[in-house]
């Protein structure tokens, strides 16, 4: 299986480049820029109308000069205004037979690599059905600021390509990307990226009581997996690790109790968006060598009401002895999760995330732009975690984790149920996640900004790859 790579970023060399991007403050245009008078005023005049890119041609180069409007703006939406913008120079400039780009700025160096991570963004396609595919004329951009390092260009390289990754996954289906072959990857990335990969199988899954895991199976011919991604290096600040759960969910129908609404089927490949992203974040911490000692647990299946398909009535226990009253097949990924997340206490984490499109509930309470999250961690993780989504522009709302919404998935028949009714779905799927846990942990449910039905600036219609940044991120805040 191929991935997409994002158009490669480098320094400025003494390679030329017939086309130059210089970044400006709206209204700021001077003599700096090299231009006439002419120019200078209008550019000033065209970016007073409102325009934020404007272009000047002749025989020898192309030269953009993109303003970026950032009054009454908060210092990291100010960088959103700078991706979008990249986002929409690639739209300008995918027009040309432009291979080579050099970027350069008139202002704080700090909008750059956030404008041409925009770029980079915006020219992901997931083409790898189509019979004709359109080629990628931009295939380098030159970073021409000397405060920027090597260092950093790197990092967002890695970044960038990790996103991609997690994208792939996402769009591909079912039929090329089980929870066999979706092992299968993550063992190659592990070789690529240098993080150490264990696979367990059916027969030890059923050694070890996945009952979650193996009842969302039952009516699947492909078996389970459960991966584990380790990566210790010897420089790690932390000496328990920071453990990452991904929902590897690779279809789900719902199950017995059959998904009924229309169109409610077409992107449930994107149901393992939550594996995606934590697969996606340790090839980035992997291969940036962070040192930073991190595991990453992903338990994978698919949903379908076929052969000895579990059903609503059936009584399950789970990796930590726990009970569960099936009321829904369609409440699915709480189950998988529930091993997952027994499992990880044998790591004594220092904090457990897990990542999941979790519910429809999610959507509802925060629409698509933005993860919810909810858990037993101190107030100041919480809070990093907020900080670290606002700097990427991954966002997450924290939502209210109060006692009582733990009474609604409590069983009269077993220890839990795995449906809590209509109020606070979201919250109350967290809730029987807690039954699980041991440790300090964070549930973020990307139900909402993890699949796109429509492009929007630089993310695309399909697979988003949200959260890679947001793991990252995160995790480099403690080194």
């Amino acid at each position: 299986m191929t991935y997409n790579s994002p158009i490669k970023i480098s320094k400025k060399t003494n390679e030329n480049t017939n086309t130059k991007i210089i970044l400006i403050e709206k209204g700021k245009a001077d003599a700096s820029l090299g231009l006439d008078n002419w120019h200078i005023e209008k550019i000033n005049e065209s970016f007073e109308g409102k325009s934020e890119i404007y272009q000047i041609s002749n025989d020898k180069e192309n030269v953009f000069i993109v303003s970026l409007n950032l009054e009454n703006k908060k210092d990291t939406d100010k960088l959103e205004v700078a991706r979008k913008l990249g986002s929409k120079l690639y739209n300008e400039i995918s027009k040309l037979n432009i291979e080579q780009i050099e970027v350069s700025k008139q202002m704080d160096t700090c909008f750059i690599l956030p404008f041409v991570e925009g770029i980079v963004l915006t020219s992901y396609k997931f083409q790898k059905y189509l019979s004709k595919v359109t080629n990628e004329k931009l295939n380098h951009i030159f970073v021409g600021c000397a405060s920027i390092s090597e260092n950093d260009i790197h990092e967002l390289n890695i970044i960038l390509e990790s996103n991609f990754i997690a994208r792939d996954l996402v769009n591909e289906p079912v039929i090329t990307l089980n929870a066999v072959v979706l092992s299968q990857q993550i063992e190659r990335l592990g070789k690529e990226a240098g993080f150490k990969v264990n696979v367990l199988h059916k027969k030890e899954l059923e050694e070890q009581g996945f009952g979650g895991l193996l009842s969302v199976n039952m009516g699947s011919v492909i078996p389970p997996t459960f991966s584990i991604m380790e990566y210790k290096p010897q420089n790690a600040k932390n000496a328990k690790p920071y453990v990452l759960v991904g929902k590897g969910l690779v279809y789900d129908t719902g199950g017995l109790s059959l998904k009924p609404t229309a169109n409610s089927m077409d992107s449930m490949k994107s149901d393992m968006a939550g594996s995606a992203a934590v697969i996606g974040a340790m090839y980035a911490i992997a291969k940036n060598n962070l040192p930073i000692y991190v595991v990453g647990l992903i338990p994978s299946t698919d949903n379908r009401p076929g052969e000895n398909a579990y059903t609503p009535g059936d009584i399950i226990k789970l990796h930590n002895g726990k009970t569960v009253e099936v009321l829904n097949t369609d409440a699915e990924g709480r189950l998988i999760l529930g091993d997952a997340l027994s499992y990880a206490s044998k790591y004594e984490p220092e904090l457990c995330l897990d990542l999941a499109t979790l519910t429809g509930a999610q959507v509802v309470a925060i629409g698509s732009l933005g993860a919810a999250i909810m858990g037993n961690a101190p107030d100041n993780e919480k809070a990093e975690l907020v900080k670290a989504g606002n700097a990427v522009y991954e966002r997450v709302a924290e939502m209210p984790f109060w006692e009582e919404y733990g009474e609604k998935v409590k069983s009269e028949i077993a220890d839990l149920k795995n449906v809590g009714g209509p109020e606070g779905g979201c919250i109350t799927a967290g809730k029987f996640l807690e039954a699980f846990v041991s440790y300090p942990w964070i549930h973020i449910d990307i139900a909402g900004p993890s699949f796109y039905n429509a492009k929007s600036n630089y993310i695309p219609k399909g697979g988003t790859g949200f959260g890679v940044k947001l793991l990252y991120q995160f995790l480099k805040s403690k080194i």
